[in-house]
C-alpha cells in the first residue's frame, strides 16, 4: 500500500495563526474559514480542482488589512505540500495545464524541484472584487513557491473580469500541481532528476 501523503501545521505569528491539513491524494473536500470570503472560495476551488483534501482555519489581523492573512496562508500551503510530498521519490514533478474561465484563458507550469522561483504575468483592467485586491494573489502565490522550493510560472493569457480572472488561475494552478505530484509507477520510486537529488 502506497504511503500515505498528508501533512498537518500550526503557525503562529504576532499577525495571523493558522491551523491547516492537506491530504495530496484526497477526494477535493475543503473545509476553509480565514475570514476573507472570496480568498475561502478561491481555496475551495483550489481543493475541489486538485482533488486535495483541504482544511484551513485561519486568524489573522484582517481588520488592518487581508494582505497578512493571504500571505501566510501560502506560506502554510507550501509547507504542507513540501511536508506531503516528503522526499518527491517517483514523482512526475513537472505540471502543465491551460485553462479557460469564461472570457479568461489562463496557463500554468510548475517544476517541483526544489528551485524556488515566481514567474507571473497577470494584468487585470480592475483589480478589486468588492474589497479583495486580487494583486494580493500574486504575494500568495510568491510565498506558496518559495516555501514549497516550487518553479511557479502563472499567465493570464486574456481575461476582463477579476473574479474570473482569480478563479481562473487557482483552478489551473491546482491541475498543473495535481499532474506535477502524480506517482509516476516507471520511476520505481526514483527521483525525478538525473542528479539524483532535487
Amino acid at each position: 500500500m502506497a504511503e500515505q501523503r498528508i501533512a498537518s501545521l500550526k503557525r503562529e505569528t504576532k499577525e495571523t495563526s493558522i491551523e491547516a491539513e492537506l491530504n495530496i491524494d484526497g477526494s477535493g473536500i475543503a473545509n476553509v474559514d480565514t475570514g476573507v470570503p472570496f480568498f475561502d472560495h478561491m481555496l475551495t476551488l483550489f481543493a475541489g480542482h486538485g482533488l486535495f483534501d483541504l482544511t484551513v482555519k485561519a486568524d489573522g489581523d484582517i481588520e488592518v488589512d487581508y494582505h497578512h492573512t493571504v500571505e501566510d496562508v501560502g506560506i502554510v500551503l507550501g509547507d504542507l505540500f513540501k511536508q506531503a510530498l516528503g522526499d518527491k521519490a517517483g514523482i512526475v514533478r513537472y505540471g502543465f495545464f491551460i485553462l479557460p474561465m469564461d472570457e479568461c484563458l489562463t496557463r500554468v507550469a510548475i517544476d517541483l524541484g526544489n528551485r524556488p522561483f515566481l514567474q507571473y504575468n497577470v494584468v487585470s483592467p480592475t483589480n478589486y472584487v468588492r474589497d479583495f485586491n486580487i494583486i494580493l494573489i500574486k504575494e500568495f502565490c510568491r510565498a506558496f513557491s518559495n516555501t514549497l522550493g516550487a518553479n511557479l510560472h502563472i499567465e493570464l493569457e486574456y481575461g476582463e473580469e477579476p473574479h474570473h480572472i482569480v478563479e481562473s488561475i487557482f483552478k489551473c494552478m491546482a491541475r498543473a500541481i495535481d499532474a506535477a505530484s502524480l506517482v509516476d509507477p516507471r520511476m520505481e520510486g526514483r527521483l525525478p532528476s538525473t542528479k539524483g537529488m532535487l
